[in-house]
């Protein structure tokens, strides 16, 4: 499996990892892209600290990103006030945390794991809640936010077709 990293900064390639299917297999396939290249390779994971489980989460993420040589930071969030719609927030916080992580490093482009399986999952839930005709586009292969540009390189692929690699080369993931 080719991961085609198109439009990224010719320098280091980051990423967000959670530790789910779909952001290990881009962490593989980044890795691989990264050797090949010689470009530094970066992740980042967010404990969000909502769950009992997100730290653990997080460590395996740690602990995935040794075993291959990849510098990798937790960022934490701790702006859950109660209030508001918690997603959103927490998306919200989660670009606005890794756009500083990254700026900090001088990294201009974060890689996210997105599928064509979350595209779809994307549209149904936008559909279900009435969006209008611009609330029903697609999920951006690649968006300025927060003062870094985001790029979705696996919206062309399957979750099944990442899971399928992954257990190819023996990697495991959580289940998110």
């Amino acid at each position: 499996m080719l991961l085609a990293i198109e439009n990224a900064d010719p320098g280091a390639i980051a990423l967000a990892v959670s530790g789910g299917g779909d952001s290990v297999a881009l962490l593989h396939l980044a890795h691989s892209v990264a050797a090949g290249s010689g470009r530094p390779l970066h992740a980042v994971s967010v404990d969000h600290g909502l769950r009992a489980e997100s730290a653990h989460e997080a460590a395996r993420v740690a602990a995935i990103c040794k075993a291959l040589g990849v510098p990798h930071d937790t960022l934490r969030w701790e702006g859950w006030d109660g209030q508001g719609n918690l997603q959103s927030r927490a998306r919200a916080a989660r670009y606005a945390l890794i756009a500083d992580w990254a700026r900090a490093q001088g990294i201009g482009t974060i890689l996210l794991g997105h599928t064509r399986d979350d595209q779809a999952e994307t549209f149904l839930m936008r559909l279900a809640r009435t969006a209008g005709v611009d609330g029903l586009s697609g999920m951006a292969a690649r968006f300025p936010r927060n003062g870094v540009t985001w790029c979705r390189p696996l919206l062309g692929t399957d979750r099944a077709t990442l899971r399928a690699f992954l257990r190819g080369i023996g990697a495991d993931w959580i289940e998110d």
